[in-house]
Parts: C-alpha cells; structure tokens; sequence
C-alpha cells in the first residue's frame, strides 16, 4: 500500500472542494481506504478525509488508538451527522492539513452519523468526546471546510498567511 502526499495549506483549491458521494463501495474504494489508513499512520494522524489526499470522495478513515494499543480502524463512506447534542466540548484540535497548528474548538459533544462500512453496509455509529470530535472534523473536510473556520477570523487569517509565506519562501 502506498504512502500518498497529503494536501496542506495554503492549497485551499483543494481543501475547499465538496466532496462528491461513492457510488458503490467496492474494490477500488477498499484500496483507497487501505492507502489513506497507511497514509494517516505514517503522518501520525487519527483520521484522514480523502480529499486531504486530493480524491474528492466522501470516505474517512479514523482511527483513535494510542501507539502500543491495537489499531482500530474505522472505514466511512458518505457519513453524514444525523444528529448533534445541543451540549458542546472544547478540544484542541490539529490537522495533518495543517501541520504543526492546533486550536481549542467547540463542537457537539455528541453525535449519530449514518455512513456505509468497509462491505457497503448502511450503519450508524453514536459518538461522543474524541470520537465525536474527530467524526465532525473529518466530514466537514468532506464539505470543504476546515477546523479553523471554527475559530476566530483574526487567528484564522494568521494561520493562512504562515502557511502562504512559508509556501513563498519554498519551506512547502
């Protein structure tokens, strides 16, 4: 399975496509998903959208094991929050789009998502803390958004203009 480069800012071109949903889960989808999982690993990362890649699927790959731990790796296709808790958790959120910037931000502390697994199953997974944390993280990428569009606009547009000049200066 091949490692593949990771999109990261200020390659917003990319990061801000919605993506478009998998129409069957088959055997180029399970290769995908096997390529993002070794790509997240490597990074090290917990979850990984495929468009964080430059394939503008819906699918996730999450996977929240600590290293010593055994892995669990969560494969989703098209997942879609279909329900939010009104109580709300802060966490310091980072991105392997966004290497090395992390960033306390509020989101439902609880969450349902619909998705199909790894054999095109229709299922529903019912998360809170991390888990919840990370479902949302990943599917907003799905729609083109990124974690620091939860923050504010003055710490956003610095973050922007590092990765911008760092791009200028050739340390991209």
């Amino acid at each position: 399975m091949p490692l593949v480069p990771i999109v990261t800012l200020p390659d917003e071109k990319i990061l801000r496509q919605v993506s478009r949903p998998v129409a069957s889960v088959d055997a180029s989808v399970a290769r995908l998903w096997d390529d993002m999982l070794e790509t997240m690993y490597h990074a090290p990362g917990i979850g990984l959208a495929a468009i964080q890649i430059g394939v503008p699927l819906r699918l996730i790959v999450i996977d929240l094991a600590k290293d010593g731990e055994e892995k669990k790796p969560v494969f989703l296709a098209n997942p879609e929050v279909i329900w939010a808790s009104e109580a709300q958790n802060d966490y310091e959120e980072g991105c392997l789009s966004i290497p090395e910037f992390y960033e306390m931000v509020t989101r439902p502390a609880d969450v349902k998502v619909r998705y199909q697994n790894r054999r095109g199953e229709p299922r529903e997974i019912e998360a809170s803390g991390l888990m919840a944390t990370c479902l949302q993280h990943e599917i907003d990428h799905l729609n083109g958004v990124l974690f620091i569009d939860h923050i504010s606009r003055l710490k956003r547009d610095r973050v922007l203009k590092k990765f911008q000049k760092a791009q200028k200066l050739g340390k991209l």
